[in-house]
């Protein structure tokens, strides 16, 4: 009698078993590379909008964008602006070709306004401190930023 080539059940349902193992270790650390990404993509988007703020600052009499209008604020760091920050003027910008979306924030307003410690609960990508001009993530994520 021939004997017959091949794994038994027994092999098979052990290589199987120590691939679901190697599958439960690998998969979360992947989870936690992507927040890891996004915290990344969120600390450089707010440098660059900090910096950019701050030049516009520089150029318009040390008045930010807008204080009260989140649509306005944007427009003028994406559009051309005159000394005193009317937009379509010739003088200065665009700063920025678009306003970057906070990764951790799922609304349609950009900025939010206010003093003092921002929310954290992510109704606004960005959010303006109207006293110093800083711009802070609101979100826990990016709690402290």
């Amino acid at each position: 009698m021939k004997a017959k080539k091949g794994f038994t059940l027994v092999e098979i349902l052990i290589v199987v078993v120590i691939l679901g193992i190697l599958a439960a270790i690998v998969i979360p650390q992947f989870s936690d590379a992507s927040t890891e990404a996004n915290m990344s993509r969120l600390q450089s988007d707010l440098q660059m909008l900090r910096s950019q703020v701050q030049l516009y600052k520089i150029q318009h009499l040390d008045e930010l964008p807008h204080t009260t209008d989140s649509g306005e604020f944007a427009q003028r760091l994406t559009e051309t602006t005159d000394k005193s920050g009317s937009i379509d003027g010739d003088d200065f910008g665009p700063y920025m070709t678009s306003v970057p979306k906070n990764p951790f924030v799922d609304s349609e307003t950009m900025f939010g306004f206010g003093t003092g410690t921002p929310p954290t609960n992510g109704d606004t990508h960005w959010w303006v401190d109207t006293e110093t001009g800083v711009i802070h993530a609101p979100c826990e994520q990016g709690e402290g930023l």
